[in-house]
């Protein structure tokens, strides 16, 4: 059994995605995403400067993969959604920095 809230490597977070059980949500702002975005499905951007006024929109029943540049503003999204009743989240550890490292596909 999977216990939340987690920290996820890249290579299983991607896993995740390709096998449709998650959600990856970049919080990076729209500027960050236009230069370089993950390439991966399930993949929704809501930008952390606009994260209390629309964290609604994300599904309470499904697993959120909480990602930004390094993980920090990931973590303290994934903290607010925590806090707010959510279950099923976890934070993408280093972001799209090791997303990259790892040789996971972004696009620009």
């Amino acid at each position: 059994m999977t216990v939340f809230p987690m920290l996820l490597d890249a290579p299983t977070a991607l896993a995740r995605l390709q096998d449709g059980s998650a959600t990856l949500v970049d919080v990076r702002e729209h500027a960050e995403v236009t230069r370089e975005a993950f390439d991966a499905p399930n993949v929704v951007q809501m930008p952390l400067s606009e994260f209390e006024r629309r964290h609604r929109e994300l599904p309470l029943d499904r697993e959120l993969i909480l990602a930004c540049a390094t993980g920090a503003r990931s973590f303290q999204a994934m903290q607010y959604l925590v806090h707010h009743g959510w279950r099923k989240v976890a934070n993408l550890q280093g972001g799209i920095g090791v997303w990259r490292t790892h040789g996971l596909p972004t696009k620009a």
